[in-house]
């Protein structure tokens, strides 16, 4: 049977069993060792779904509790995976959470702490938001990011990987994380944040296939299109409302065309809306998969995608979808066969706004 815990970040020795689908209330006292009268005796409440992975964290002290460093707000609730820390009142006392499957075996605490310890991190349910690799063939995109545009380029997206280094390997996973789980760091991160509200976060795409990239992500943990269902229908049109938002807010969206969706099958885990002008002017536009990601049915209109998980239930991609990426290079104005990349950029100047 799977167990969840919440750990102290700084003492491994802090630790609270949260039971599957059970409230537990924390703060100020003996089970945490805070004294900080700051903090409330009940501070903040969760609740664990052991098999969906996640802990529902809901604020009920009157000072902050954060997420990340993304303060909740009282009587508000969010989500929380492995990799995320929770600080339990004014960006103090740091605790995470760990999913483990549940052994007959009494230990001593001091074994505990040892398995705490070497836990890997494949034990950790965020990887299981990558329901589109498999872990074993699990790749990384590595791009060039010399000659990149004047655009800041704010987050890990893309389509063309490489074959990466095993998640399992521990200097790789302390330094890095795994590329699929990029998004996630991005979104928290202040720095690369241009717009935020209750439901979403928009940051600029770090490689940019355009003069004009942004993401839009919803705080709410969900992988991919795959795990959409008609319940995150008001959460898409939000979503796409964000995006017409930033579109409007272009100081040249007179001149440029833009489009939002989806790609069909995404290589980075946490849904993410692509808000992206049409001009393709980026150095980071590189291969033939980035340009049919854009500009074929790979890429699934965000209209589209709102109309299916209205009719459906659910978003459909088409089998086979992947062998869009594989097309010959057609310029997606007026459908002009070329055969390279460079071609095809010096072909574009052409459709540029004079």
């Amino acid at each position: 049977m799977r167990v969840c815990w919440l750990v102290g970040k700084e003492k491994c020795s802090q630790r609270v069993k949260l039971p599957h689908l059970e409230a537990v209330v924390i703060g100020r006292g003996p089970e945490t060792g805070i004294t900080d009268k700051k903090c409330s005796r009940q501070q903040v409440q969760l609740k664990a779904d052991c098999n969906k992975g996640y802990v529902t964290v809901k604020q009920i002290g009157v000072n902050p509790t954060s997420v990340d460093l993304v303060d909740i707000g009282k009587d508000e609730e969010v989500k929380m995976k492995p990799g995320q820390v929770l600080h339990i009142v004014n960006k103090l006392y740091p605790y995470m959470v760990q999913f483990a499957e549940e052994s007959v075996k009494i230990v001593t605490e001091a074994e505990e702490n040892i398995k705490i310890k070497k836990m890997p991190r494949e034990d950790s349910c965020e990887n299981d938001d990558v329901e589109l690799v498999p872990r074993k063939t699990m790749k990384r995109e590595v791009v060039n990011t010399q000659g990149s545009s004047a655009n800041p380029k704010l987050s890990n997206s893309g389509v063309s990987p490489q074959e990466g280094t095993s998640s399992k390997k521990a200097s790789t996973s302390e330094h890095l994380g795994h590329w699929s789980q990029g998004l996630k760091s991005s979104m928290q991160d202040p720095k690369m944040q241009v717009y935020k509200d209750e439901k979403t976060v928009v940051i600029k795409d770090k490689y940019p296939k355009a003069r004009y990239h942004w993401l839009v992500l919803p705080w709410d943990p969900i992988s991919s299109l795959k795990s959409v269902t008609r319940d995150h229908l008001e959460l898409l049109e939000h979503m796409h409302a964000v995006g017409q938002k930033m579109i409007e807010q272009c100081p040249d969206r007179e001149s440029l065309e833009f489009r939002l969706g989806y790609h069909a099958i995404p290589s980075m885990s946490q849904l993410h809306l692509h808000v992206i002008s049409q001009d393709f002017d980026s150095p980071a536009l590189k291969t033939k998969k980035h340009w049919n990601s854009f500009t074929t049915d790979y890429f699934l209109n965000s209209q589209e995608v709102l109309e299916m998980v209205r009719s459906k239930g659910k978003v459909m991609v088409k089998d086979h979808v992947s062998e869009l990426l594989k097309l010959p290079l057609r310029c997606h104005r007026c459908k002009q066969q070329l055969s390279t990349i460079p071609q095809l950029k010096e072909h574009l100047r052409k459709h540029w706004p004079k």
